[in-house]
């Protein structure tokens, strides 16, 4: 079995299964148009399904594992994710890798709300927030790293290749879970998989409205991601006028703003107060947003870098808020975290699916609008976390934007 810090570093590597998902292969979403003969706006569809399936399974992925353990609930998924790679490798059609792309994302919910809530079985209080800090510093590389490397197996190997990519990192992480990683809820602890209690459950967090606001300011603190991935390629190809291999403008700064900002959140996690952070990152992102639009406003040829490096700032401000606000969120429901974990995750990724379908094929063909419709949706998520706290009862979460709990010792 693995050692504490080996355990660690498998949370971040299974956090990314989702992440690399829908990067990896954004730049072979010209060439799948043009290999299978479907019309961009079909294409695009392949990246909303993925990320509406794994919407809906974040859903009742930690509902599962709070019934069933967390092990095996990961190595199925992954199981799931591998098939569903192989599948995507050989789509002769538009339809059926859209069927391989529903059952990747499927898969992939899974990995982003149980490698939160292992970090709650395993961890808490400031120890909790370092290590989710620490997956967060991870995670951030996948979005630099997986479009840069699938834009090179686009230009020498064809899309195909970027799946069978997929496919091998499925199957490897299965076999790291299956020889080093410990079941983290054992069995009295589990809660009994009986419908009723499940839907009451489900019923008393989304009847909670602190619960529910600050959930939706968190997702919304999210939106810039969701917005820039689902319109990357767009961007980068039609607006900057760039090839498929230079994913890496727009990428390595927003990776960059993630280790950075993961990095000092980590670090300051004992030291300074879980609401200074927040305030402290929301102040960055919306600086930075504030920027692009108005570059954008300003020049009707928008250049690299100055029209992606907001997107490092935004991630560094990012970075600093979500771990202490994820964390302030799952200590609400301390008996059902994994549910916790999943409403929290099925909001987040439900919006990023619905910006995916509906709002960046209007919007992307325009860096205006889409510095425009960033800057909106942050404003409306610090809104509702602050709304969020102002209804809590006395405590940290209550202090969140205001900053002023203590220190931790």
């Amino acid at each position: 079995m693995l050692k504490s810090s080996g355990i660690t570093l498998s949370l971040a590597v299974l956090a990314i299964v989702g992440a690399l998902g829908i990067d990896a292969y954004l730049p072979s979403l010209q060439a799948i148009g043009q290999s299978l003969q479907a019309d961009p706006a079909t294409v695009q569809q392949t990246l909303s399904i993925y990320i509406a399936m794994m919407a809906l399974t974040t859903l009742f992925a930690g509902t599962l594992s709070d019934s069933f353990g967390r092990r095996p609930t990961v190595m199925a998924s992954l199981l799931l994710f591998a098939g569903a790679s192989v599948l995507a490798i050989f789509a002769k059609s538009i339809s059926v890798l859209m069927l391989a792309r529903g059952l990747q994302g499927i898969a992939a919910g899974f990995s982003v709300v149980l490698s939160r809530a292992i970090v709650q079985d395993r961890f808490q209080g400031p120890e909790a927030q370092r290590v989710m800090s620490l997956i967060t510093m991870v995670f951030s590389i996948a979005p630099s790293v997986a479009p840069i490397i699938g834009g090179w197996l686009q230009a020498s190997l064809g899309w195909q290749s970027v799946f069978v990519m997929l496919s091998l990192y499925g199957f490897g992480l299965w076999a790291l879970w299956a020889w080093g990683v410990p079941e983290t809820l054992p069995a009295e602890r589990r809660v009994p998989f009986r419908m009723g209690r499940i839907l009451g459950n489900y019923a008393q967090a989304l009847g909670h409205g602190p619960f529910v606001l600050r959930i939706l300011g968190i997702a919304l603190a999210f939106i810039g991601v969701s917005i820039y991935v689902s319109s990357s390629a767009e961007l980068i190809i039609n607006i900057l006028g760039l090839s498929e291999t230079s994913f890496g403008w727009m990428f390595i700064p927003m990776t960059a703003g993630m280790l950075i900002g993961s990095s000092l959140s980590r670090r300051l996690a004992r030291k300074v107060a879980p609401g200074r952070l927040i305030t402290i990152g929301f102040v960055l992102m919306l600086g930075a947003t504030v920027a692009s639009v108005i570059y954008t406003s300003l020049t009707d040829h928008p250049q690299v870098p100055w029209a992606t490096i907001h997107l490092g700032f935004y991630n560094l401000g990012m970075a600093l808020a979500v771990p202490a606000m994820t964390v302030d969120v799952l200590s609400i429901f301390p008996q059902m975290r994994g549910l916790a974990a999943s409403l929290q995750s099925f909001v987040q990724m439900t919006i990023f699916a619905l910006v995916s379908a509906f709002l960046a094929p209007l919007i992307f063909h325009s860096a205006q609008l889409l510095a425009i419709a960033h800057l909106t949706g942050l404003i409306a998520g610090l809104i509702l976390w602050i709304i969020g706290c102002r209804m809590s009862p006395a405590g940290t979460a209550q202090q969140a934007v205001t900053g002023q709990g203590q220190k931790q010792e």
